[in-house]
């Protein structure tokens, strides 16, 4: 199948409410091309570098989508990273917080990344450190709270995945319950190619799919 059949028979499965965000990292320039002419209005970049040179490439065709930045975000990367992309879906930290908004001179729609798996060698807010961060984060100028976004454990059975979807989709709830002002909680990232349909069941509205439209990677 083509990119744009791979899209389109997604975007066919997927409700209406949930949002595709294309994971584009390692992919090429013709790729992206063909997923826009696609109708996809989202892209997801897991690089600072990669995104730059995507979006000169593409000239004003960069425009026609609102990136999202889905990897790490270091701290020296954060003026090129508020120039390039639209959302920040990666926030873990409060000092990441404050060095964003003291940079930024409009207001940034960001998501908490929430590590539901505990995993020690990813990033994100533990679940339980979560609200008191959002709290600390949520009366920050230039940033807007939008929700939260998780990686969560990768495996082979996507149903294994089910309890971290489940456990971030309760910590959303949550938070949404308490009104924070300046956190909106409208946004629930969760799910990529091999897991995005349990991560729906489970309350997902944006979903990052990249080898379910590309294909996989060619290996050097």
């Amino acid at each position: 199948m083509t990119i744009k059949e791979n899209y389109q028979q997604i975007r066919a499965e997927v409700p209406d409410h949930v949002t595709i965000v294309a994971a584009v990292k390692t992919r090429t320039t013709d790729e992206l091309k063909m997923l826009i002419d696609a109708g996809i209005a989202d892209i997801g970049e897991n690089y600072i570098q990669e995104a730059e040179e995507m979006r000169k490439a593409l000239g004003d065709e960069a425009r026609r989508v609102r990136w999202h930045f889905i990897g790490h975000l270091q701290t020296n990367k954060i003026n090129k990273a508020l120039e390039l992309f639209d959302v920040i879906q990666t926030l873990d930290s409060v000092k990441l917080a404050r060095a964003i908004d003291k940079r930024a001179e409009t207001v940034m729609s960001i998501l908490i990344e929430i590590n539901s798996g505990r995993e020690p060698q990813k990033t994100g807010l533990l679940p339980e450190d979560a609200e008191q961060a959002i709290r600390e984060i949520a009366p920050l100028e230039n940033l807007s709270i939008k929700g939260l976004m998780t990686m969560g454990p990768r495996f082979g059975n996507p149903e294994d995945a089910r309890p971290y979807f489940k456990e971030t989709k309760k910590l959303f709830d949550h938070i949404a319950s308490l009104n924070i002002p300046g956190a909106e909680m409208d946004v629930l990232s969760m799910g990529m190619s091999n897991a995005y349909g349990i991560a729906i069941e489970e309350g997902s509205t944006l979903i990052r799919p990249g080898t379910l439209l590309f294909g996989e990677r060619m290996s050097c």
